[in-house]
């Protein structure tokens, strides 16, 4: 892989904003140089979370609004430097892997970036992926097994709206999955019983203060998404706001924090079983968790109690931040598509074959 300096663009499902990432690619790793996440405006993120009911012209000015904002984010992110490649992956409104026909959607023109920086854009990653028999998702386990292949088995773990693991060993890559919901639950559910006051459990402190329910968790744990075999992977709406409508009917400011104790456990097994279910033989060296999942310090000790005696930790303990790691990934992916070198995972996608990913917009 040729050096590079890159920008990724990312927002996740649960849509807190735009991380941007500065980052030294090369064939031997990547190191950040800068990272930020800028938050979307109010307005703009209600009509990101609101975008999958969008009529045809408010999303096509969602998609060009949006390319606006990751085209500044790009170039805050940036200042001082010339980066050659901008990887945008954009804002997932719709991914419906199991639908007929299969389609994907993200949103944020990368012309608007491309224009607005003078910087050669690669976005739209998941399409490719999807045309060629793949789920178009997770995309993130080629880059796992790029930085954590080597050595004992490890499973590495993202926790954004929703939750995937890429177990990784032995110079390959045995498994990766969508496991089920990671944030964007238990962060509607903050915004219901606080009437948006607040956007979510900050560090786990309400979800520490209550009590998980067996008997619902029980009920969740029977989704049938649980029971699929990989690959697999997820929209935002498969453990979205009817799930709270279905099971937490009146969601008062007092109940909260036994409903986030309910749901940060559903994330934790359903995270746990699923690795259980799908690692190779070889025992577990090592859990990496990165996302903001990473930050809820409740959440991160379930993963421990369920994981031992593997050691559950941080990306940031190997060098890199937690909430730098898919941002990373899509300039990774960007300097590669570049190149002319494919480097997704099909086995983590069911594809046909290696593909390279990725609309390329000229600067």
């Amino acid at each position: 892989m040729t050096a590079r300096l890159a920008v990724g663009l990312m927002s996740g499902t649960s849509a807190d904003g735009v991380t941007a990432a500065l980052v030294d690619v090369s064939a031997r790793g990547v190191r950040i140089r800068r990272l930020r996440t800028y938050p979307y405006p109010s307005r703009l993120k209600r009509l990101v979370l609101n975008a999958p009911s969008l009529r045809a012209a408010e999303l096509s000015r969602l998609n060009f609004a949006l390319g606006e904002f990751f085209a500044l984010a790009a170039l805050n992110i940036s200042r001082g430097t010339r980066p050659s490649v901008i990887g945008s992956h954009g804002q997932t409104v719709w991914h419906g892997p199991d639908a007929s026909p299969p389609n994907t959607l993200q949103i944020a023109e990368p012309a608007v970036i491309a224009e607005r920086t003078g910087i050669t854009t690669v976005a739209d990653f998941r399409p490719r992926d999807m045309a060629a028999g793949g789920q178009g998702a997770p995309l993130v386990p080629a880059f796992d097994l790029f930085l954590y292949g080597r050595g004992s088995l490890k499973a590495v773990v993202n926790i954004g709206g929703i939750a995937n693991v890429s177990l990784v060993g032995k110079g390959r890559l045995h498994a990766a999955f969508d496991t089920g919901p990671g944030n964007s639950l238990m962060d509607e559910a903050v915004r219901r019983a606080t009437g948006g006051r607040l956007e979510m459990d900050l560090g786990g402190r309400l979800a520490s203060k209550g009590r998980a329910d067996e008997k619902v968790l029980r009920r969740l744990m029977r989704h049938p998404y649980f029971l699929k075999s990989p690959p697999k992977s997820l929209d935002r709406s498969a453990f979205g706001p009817a799930l709270l409508d279905r099971f937490f009917p009146r969601l008062t400011r007092k109940r909260l924090p036994d409903v986030l104790a309910t749901l940060a456990e559903l994330t934790a097994r359903s995270l746990w079983i699923g690795v259980l279910e799908n690692a190779p033989d070889s025992p577990l060296a090592e859990v990496l968790v990165s996302g903001g999942g990473a930050l809820n310090a409740h959440l991160m000790r379930r993963l421990r109690v369920l994981f031992d005696p593997a050691p559950v930790t941080t990306t940031s303990a190997r060098g890199l931040p937690v909430m730098a790691k898919e941002a990373a990934c899509f300039a990774w992916f960007a300097a590669g598509t570049l190149d002319g070198k494919p480097h997704h995972a099909p086995g983590a996608t069911g594809a046909r074959g290696p593909r390279l990913l990725g609309k390329i917009i000229p600067a």
